[in-house]
């Protein structure tokens, strides 16, 4: 009896190795599967392992959280080359902006992400099941994006520390997934993802009236690098 549901499990395997091969739909649809069931699996793993280390809601859990996430990378077969880690060796409190491109950002920020750094993510992600338990669990500040007033608030908080602290901004760059990962393709397979830590941008002495200007700097820098990264420079020559 067990030989016989050996055999329809070894049967079964064989059937979705050869339709992912033979079908990118069923592959990129089946890859995305495991991923979000290794999100679920992995966050109600990790949720006791977090409450009984650290008592409930802290950054200081983004540790462990950052640990399990690391692993992730193997299952899918990508790879990260980072650079810049100093960068992050600053003196005081520091604001990390970084490109968002797909469901797969959470993998490479946790590759570069340093300890004690309180994140901010939109409201919807508590909702999220045990994806958002794990999130509030590690300390996540999380903000209505349909509230203006809401957005505002936080955001205005993170004005006044930056003013207050001297706070730099540090960009924080991943190259393009689309040579891996493209929905609309279908495609999802193996790859290597560069990501760069920029110099950090200095806020010192700036006011509010030079929000507008620090905000292209950093949006420009960033465009930048990223065409820099994903191979297409000339395309940042054009953009400048």
């Amino acid at each position: 009896m067990e030989l016989g549901w050996l055999l329809w499990g070894a049967a079964v395997l064989l059937l979705l190795h050869v339709l992912m091969e033979l079908s990118p739909a069923v592959n990129f649809v089946l890859r995305i599967g495991f991923y979000s069931l290794l999100c679920v699996v992995c966050s109600a793993l990790t949720a006791p392992v977090c409450l009984l280390v650290n008592g409930g809601r802290t950054v200081k859990n983004m540790r462990i959280i950052k640990t399990v996430v690391k692993t992730f990378k193997y299952f899918f077969g990508l790879r990260f080359e980072v650079k810049g880690l100093e960068n992050f060796e600053v003196k005081g409190p520091a604001i990390i902006v970084s490109n968002h491109q797909s469901i797969l950002d959470m993998m490479g920020l946790m590759e570069v992400l340093p300890d004690d750094c309180v994140q901010v993510g939109k409201k919807e992600l508590m909702y999220a099941g045990t994806v958002g338990l794990i999130i509030y669990l590690g300390g996540v500040i999380f903000i209505n994006r349909k509230s203006t007033t809401s957005a505002k608030m936080v955001m205005a908080e993170v004005a006044k520390t930056m003013a207050t602290d001297n706070v730099p901004v540090i960009p924080v760059v991943y190259s393009s997934f689309t040579t891996f990962y493209n929905p609309k393709k279908n495609l999802f397979t193996s790859g290597k993802i560069k990501v760069e830590v920029l110099p950090p941008i200095e806020t010192k002495g700036l006011t509010s009236d030079d929000v507008s200007d620090l905000t292209d700097r950093c949006f420009c820098t960033m465009r930048e690098t990223l065409f820099r990264l994903s191979g297409r420079p000339s395309e940042a020559k054009d953009s400048s």
